[in-house]
């Protein structure tokens, strides 16, 4: 099992290394007071099969991955336990789909991840609530999603 968790923080590194350097930005980064939130909506096939299967995750070219790590600013970007992440995905007809994130830890390192269905070229709103026990924030992005 330790092997897996391994691959994944190596794919996950992969997928964003990958990703940033083509037109479509993957992951991105804002600060909401003491957190550092990273984040990152890929579609699910960029995972391999063992990945997508050891972590439950349906592996489908219409299947998003949001992952979400909050890192503590003020303690030299340490990874912080998250008390609660969620939030909402809405598209351009309006259509809202609650997120439900899960915890996953490797080593150190915490991410929080969530699915969801989308079209070809569909464009969702993200709004999401994360808090660390001591501040609450939000944190909105778009994303627009294509069919490989």
């Amino acid at each position: 099992m330790k092997s897996i968790r391994t691959w994944l923080t190596s794919a996950f590194a992969l997928i964003a290394l990958t990703l940033t350097s083509t037109i479509v930005s993957a992951e991105n980064m804002k600060t909401l007071g003491a957190m550092d939130v990273h984040y990152m909506a890929i579609g699910a096939t960029f995972l391999t099969p063992q990945v997508a299967k050891a972590y439950g995750i349906e592996r489908s070219k219409y299947n998003a991955l949001i992952n979400i790590s909050v890192m503590d600013n003020t303690k030299a970007n340490k990874p912080a336990k998250a008390v609660a992440i969620s939030g909402t995905a809405q598209n351009l007809t309006g259509q809202y789909k609650r997120l439900d994130f899960e915890e996953v830890r490797e080593g150190q390192a915490i991410y929080y991840l969530a699915q969801l269905n989308f079209r070809d070229k569909e464009k969702v709103k993200f709004e999401l609530t994360i808090t660390d026990g001591s501040e609450t924030h939000e944190l909105m992005f778009n994303q627009t999603f294509y069919v490989d």
